[in-house]
């Protein structure tokens, strides 16, 4: 159910506090969007999640058009873009979390699918995870493709950036980039050790739809 602006809002200085404070973000890198009835409520561009105010949020149309409030995040036309795609999402989590940026940076990752299911709860929260080519950030060519992947998997990785993930609320999608985190962090503690990820059958019994 979509959400009143207010409670968005709300919603978004809390996750973004959590993110900071647990250093799943640094800097000014990282935006958070949930769709209202008014419109996608987004951090602003330059915004740290660490300071952003809830007065500070700004307001864009599901085209990625600035509506109200600061300048948003020159990301804001990806949030857009994958909300568009994902009618039964509200809520779009970016961040540069350092484990998923690392392995967004490794060679000969499969673009399909990024990531192996090493546990049943990535295979549950996140499933598939198609891996995007590098776009410098803001680069709106990207838009088309994000779009496009989204329609298929509800959580995608960004060449040398980090994790997109859309979720039906905040905090599910929360909760599967943090799931995405964790198993980037196994992926790379395991590199050159014979790993026993799930088959294919028991993951996607769990994948998500």
């Amino acid at each position: 159910m979509t959400v009143d602006t207010a409670t968005a809002a709300e919603q978004i200085i809390a996750a973004a506090r959590s993110l900071f404070d647990r250093g799943l973000t640094h800097g000014s890198t990282g935006n958070l969007s949930v769709r209202t009835a008014a419109g996608v409520l987004i951090t602003p561009t330059g915004s740290s999640l660490g300071t952003v105010t809830a007065e500070a949020l700004s307001l864009i149309d599901d085209r990625g058009a600035h509506l109200a409030g600061p300048r948003p995040s020159k990301e804001a036309f990806l949030h857009a873009a994958v909300l568009r795609a994902r009618p039964g999402d509200d809520a779009v989590v970016h961040t540069h979390s350092t484990h998923a940026a690392a392995v967004s940076c490794l060679a000969g990752l499969d673009p399909d699918d990024a990531l192996a299911p090493l546990t049943a709860y990535y295979a549950m929260r996140v499933g598939r995870l198609p891996l995007l080519p590098y776009h410098a950030p803001g680069d709106t060519r990207l838009e088309a493709l994000a779009e496009r992947t989204a329609r298929e998997a509800h959580a995608m990785l960004l060449s040398n950036h980090g994790p997109v993930v859309a979720g039906a609320t905040l905090a599910a999608a929360l909760d599967a980039v943090e799931e995405l985190e964790e198993t980037a962090k196994l992926h790379l503690l395991l590199r050159g050790a014979a790993t026993r990820p799930l088959t294919a059958e028991q993951a996607a019994a769990l994948r998500p739809s």
